[in-house]
C-alpha cells in the first residue's frame, strides 16, 4: 500500500465530507458538492484529474433527455450491470442530503453516453418506484444481487429525520436510525418490497456492505439509539425464484467495530477496508483485507500504509473509493475557522507497484474498459455544501480549462460563521438552532445594500414567518444597518397631482327695472 500526497489546485473546497466518486472506463468523476450548482457546471459532476500529483476538477455534461440531479451527500451508491459477467455498467444513486439538508427518497440511474477527447456526456434518469418505497435517508448502502438469472438491488440502514408526529420544538431536526428493514428493488418493474428479519434488531448507518452473486455481507456501522459501533457481521442471502423472493440473514463471528470505513475492490473476490472510526473521537488506522468466496467471508488484518503525522493526529478524516483499488482521503487543514478550502488530500493505492503501473497505463491509453466492479463505498461521517455546466469546447484532460473558484462567488465572505453586523452574536462553538428550518447552520438572508452581503436572520430579529415570507417572495431585503440608509437613498415616488377643474364664474345678478307702464300692464293682466 502506498500513500501519495495530492496538491489541490484552487478547488479543494468542492470536496467536503459526504462526496461520492464514480469510475467510468478508468476515469474518476466527482459528485456531491456541498452546496447548489454554480454557473460553471450545473450538472454537479466533474472529471477528477489527478495527473502530476495535482487535483483538478473539470465539468461534465448531461444529455438532453436527462433529469435534474441535485448534489447529494452521503447517498447510497453501487454499480448495476446487465448481468454478472457484463463489462458495461451504470451507477445507482439513492437517497442522500441536499444542500438544504432535505433528505432524498429518489433513486437515479446514471450511465455514460459518449466519451471522446472533447467531451464526456452522461445520462441521468430518475426511476419511479412503487410498493414499499424506502423512506428518505442518508448514510445507508445499496448493493446488487444476482440469482437465477435475475438481478435486484438491496437497500439497508441509514438515518432519517424524526417523523413529524414525534417532533418537538427542541428536537425538530433530530435524526434517528431507520428501521432495520431490508428493501428489495426490482429495476425492471420499479417494485419495492420490504422485509423484517429477526436477526436485525438495531438500525445501522455508515456501515460497510460488499456483495458477491446472491450474498451481501454487512460489516460495522453506528447505531444512534445505542451509541455503539457493533462488531456484528451479517450475511444476507437473496433467492430470486419465479415467485416471491426469499431473504435470509445469518449472524457471523469475526466482525469489526468500525463506522464510516471505506472499502475498495482490488481483485475479483478481494476487497480492502480502510479508515473509519472505532469510537466517536478515535480514528481507525488499521487496514483489513476482505476475501469473499462462495458462502464464506474472510477478514484479516493487513499492513497499513505509512500514515503521515498529519493524518495520525487529525481529529477527523473523510474520503471515498476511486475504484481499481485506490482511495481518495482528505483531512482538514490546521485552520480552526472551518475555511472551506483548508483540506489536504491523499491517494491511497492498495495494489502493488506493478499492478498500479499496469492500471495507470490502461487508464492513459483507454484501450480497454474496466471489467472490475469498483465496489460499494460509504463515505466518512457527517458534514455538508456546493455544484455547476459548461460551455467548454474541449474536454481533453490537457486542453480543457479547469474549474477556478475565482470565477465564482467568494464563499468565504458568505460563510455561515461570519460576524454579520455589530450586534452579531452567532458563535460556532455555542450556536444552537433557533428556527425550525435550521439543522447545523444558522439561517441567513441577503441584504441588497450595495454589492450585497449576508446576515444572520436571528441577528436581524426576524420571526420565522417573516423569514419564510422573504425566502418565497421576490422582494429585496435590507438589514437593520442599511434599511434607514436605503430609505434615504430611494427616489421619491412620483406623485400624481389631481387636476383641479376650474370653477365656473358666477353670473351677475341682474334686476329687471320695470317701468311704470309695464307695471300697469302687468297688474292689468293679473286681475283680468
Amino acid at each position: 500500500m502506498s500513500l501519495q500526497v495530492v496538491s489541490a489546485v484552487s478547488n479543494s473546497s468542492l470536496l467536503q465530507p459526504g462526496f461520492s466518486l464514480l469510475n467510468f472506463d478508468g476515469h474518476v468523476f466527482f459528485f456531491g458538492q456541498k452546496g447548489w450548482p454554480k454557473r460553471s457546471c450545473p450538472t454537479g459532476v466533474f472529471l477528477l484529474d489527478t495527473k502530476q500529483n495535482e487535483l483538478k476538477m473539470k465539468p461534465a455534461f448531461f444529455s438532453k433527455d436527462s433529469c435534474y440531479l441535485p448534489p447529494l451527500r452521503y447517498p447510497a451508491l453501487c454499480t448495476l450491470r446487465g448481468n454478472a459477467e457484463s463489462d458495461e455498467y451504470q451507477y445507482i444513486i439513492h437517497g442522500g442530503k441536499t444542500p438544504n439538508n432535505d433528505l432524498s427518497d429518489k433513486i437515479y440511474i446514471m450511465s455514460l453516453v459518449s466519451k471522446n477527447s472533447k467531451k464526456i456526456t452522461f445520462q441521468c434518469v430518475e426511476k419511479d418506484l412503487a410498493g414499499d418505497v424506502p423512506e428518505a435517508r442518508y448514510g445507508h448502502t445499496i448493493n446488487i444481487v444476482h440469482s437465477r438469472g435475475k438481478s435486484m438491488s438491496v437497500i439497508f440502514g441509514g438515518r432519517a429525520y424524526t417523523p413529524l408526529a414525534q417532533r418537538t420544538t427542541e428536537k425538530w431536526n433530530s435524526v434517528v436510525d431507520c428501521l432495520p428493514s431490508i428493501f428489495l428493488v426490482d429495476f425492471e418493474f420499479g417494485c419495492c418490497t420490504s422485509y423484517i428479519l429477526p436477526e436485525l434488531q438495531d438500525g445501522l448507518s455508515f456501515h460497510v456492505s460488499v456483495a458477491r452473486n446472491d450474498t451481501i455481507y454487512i460489516l460495522g456501522g453506528h447505531s444512534l439509539q445505542n451509541n455503539t459501533r457493533s462488531p456484528s457481521l451479517y450475511r444476507l442471502k437473496v433467492d430470486l425464484p419465479l415467485g416471491s423472493p426469499a431473504v435470509t440473514c445469518t449472524i457471523l463471528p469475526g466482525g469489526i467495530s468500525v463506522s464510516s470505513a471505506i472499502v475498495t475492490q482490488t481483485g475479483d473476490t478481494e476487497f480492502v477496508l480502510v479508515g473509519g472510526y472505532q469510537s466517536d473521537n478515535q480514528k481507525r488506522l488499521v487496514c483489513n483485507t476482505i476475501v469473499l468466496e462462495d458462502n464464506k467471508i474472510e477478514i484479516v488484518e493487513r499492513a497499513s500504509p505509512d500514515w503521515t503525522p498529519d493524518i495520525k493526529h487529525c481529529r477527523m478524516w473523510f474520503g471515498c473509493d476511486m475504484g481499481k483499488g485506490s482511495v481518495l482521503l482528505g483531512i482538514p487543514g490546521a485552520n480552526k475557522q472551518l475555511i472551506s478550502d483548508a483540506n489536504y488530500f491523499y491517494i491511497l493505492r492498495c495494489k502493488g507497484a506493478e499492478e498500479d503501473k499496469e492500471e495507470e497505463l490502461t487508464a492513459q491509453t483507454c484501450s480497454q474498459t474496466s471489467t472490475e466492479d469498483p465496489g460499494d463505498s460509504t463515505p466518512f461521517e457527517d458534514s455538508e455544501e456546493f455544484c455547476f455546466s459548461a460551455e467548454a469546447n474541449s474536454f481533453d484532460v490537457d486542453d480543457t480549462d479547469t474549474y477556478n473558484e475565482d470565477d465564482e462567488e467568494d464563499e468565504s465572505e458568505t460563510g455561515y460563521w461570519i460576524t454579520c453586523s455589530a450586534s452579531c452574536n452567532i458563535d460556532i462553538n455555542t450556536w444552537v438552532p433557533f428556527y425550525s428550518t435550521e439543522l447545523n447552520k444558522p439561517a441567513m438572508i441577503l441584504c441588497s445594500s450595495g454589492a450585497g452581503h449576508w446576515v444572520h436572520a436571528q441577528c436581524m430579529d426576524l420571526s420565522e414567518s417573516m423569514l419564510l415570507h422573504l425566502s418565497e417572495a421576490n422582494v429585496k431585503y435590507f438589514c437593520n444597518e442599511h434599511v434607514d440608509l436605503n430609505k434615504g437613498l430611494q427616489t421619491p415616488k412620483k406623485v400624481v397631482h389631481l387636476k383641479k377643474q376650474p370653477m365656473k364664474p358666477l353670473r351677475k345678478k341682474t334686476t329687471m327695472k320695470l317701468t311704470t307702464p309695464t307695471k300697469k300692464s302687468f297688474l292689468r293682466r293679473l286681475f283680468e
